[in-house]
């Protein structure tokens, strides 16, 4: 299972606020099938096979021209482990463990 890390950004709203366009994407994320997601404050965490996570960053590119946007930025990173099962909520608890353990 890949992780993608994505950020859209609507350009020429007419405001600063965003919200409601993120309001919307997450509404758009939860009808895609075969990925799980999580909001942060910069972006969203998707996780799943890379081809159902391209096909919601294409649906979430699209959304805000959906609800007026003029223009849409939007930057994507995936980290696509074959060796092992990896998610972000594992990646974040190795680093934990380290910590704990004085490793780092």
């Amino acid at each position: 299972m890949a992780i993608g890390e994505v950020t859209v950004i609507p350009i020429g709203t007419g405001s600063t606020s965003l919200s409601s366009y993120v309001a919307d994407m997450q509404r758009v994320l939860q009808t895609v099938e075969g990925i799980t997601f999580e909001l942060t404050s910069m972006g969203t965490i998707i996780e799943g096979p890379v081809s159902r996570i391209l096909a919601a960053v294409e649906a979430l590119h699209e959304s805000p021209f959906n609800a007026g946007a003029q223009r849409v930025s939007t930057s994507l990173k995936i980290d696509d482990r074959r060796d092992r099962p990896s998610t972000s909520r594992s990646k974040l608890q190795s680093v934990e463990q380290k910590l704990q353990d004085g490793q780092v």
